[in-house]
């Protein structure tokens, strides 16, 4: 009993380790080649030389907001209307104060006329200043950054060594699949 017990644990354990295999990589899918049925084909393990990282670069447009300040020269056009009545109300009030019987009306009108006239002149003189205006546009600016695009890998496969460009870092070994051809 026990010499049968010992030869079926021998036998499961010589099953399982057929079926055993590297939990990084899935199993090899149904085989292809370029009629579709690749029997001359099995995947092995090479041992990686080196693997060197190829940078590229990318670009990208960046909008940007830039801004600067400049001097302007900015004018007070006044206040004429201020101006003008203010003008008309102080020549009317002279104009009476100066005007005797029947002509106090005329200097009352005519001092409300010229009154008003230059009134309106000093008012309407406002002025210039200068002071500081923002102005802001958009911009693009260009970003570049570089990056790892891939990696050219240099393994050996029974005695003979290759490269490949890969685009990950494949680490200490490479599984590589093996396919043999008839030469022409």
């Amino acid at each position: 009993m026990t010499k049968l017990w010992l030869s079926a644990l021998a036998l499961a354990l010589m099953a399982s380790g057929v079926y055993a295999q590297d939990g990084r990589y899935p199993p090899p899918g149904p085989p292809q080649g370029p009629a579709g049925n690749d029997d001359n084909a099995h995947y092995g393990w090479a041992d990686v030389l080196r693997a060197d990282p190829v940078q590229g670069v990318t670009r990208t447009n960046v909008p940007q907001q830039q801004c600067y300040d400049q001097q302007v020269v900015q004018h007070n056009p006044g206040n004429s209307a201020a101006g003008t009545v203010l003008g008309a109300v102080i020549g009317g009030v002279l104009g009476h104060t100066i005007g005797k019987g029947d002509g106090r009306t005329a200097a009352t009108v005519g001092g409300a006329v010229v009154g008003g006239a230059v009134g309106n002149s000093v008012s309407n003189q406002g002025g210039n200043y200068q002071t500081t205006q923002t102005t802001c546009s958009q911009v693009n600016a260009v970003s570049e950054q570089r990056r790892i695009i891939g990696y050219d890998v240099e393994y050996r496969y029974r005695g003979e060594v290759y490269t490949s460009r890969l685009n990950y870092d494949p680490g200490e070994r490479l599984r590589v699949r093996v396919s043999v051809e008839p030469a022409d």
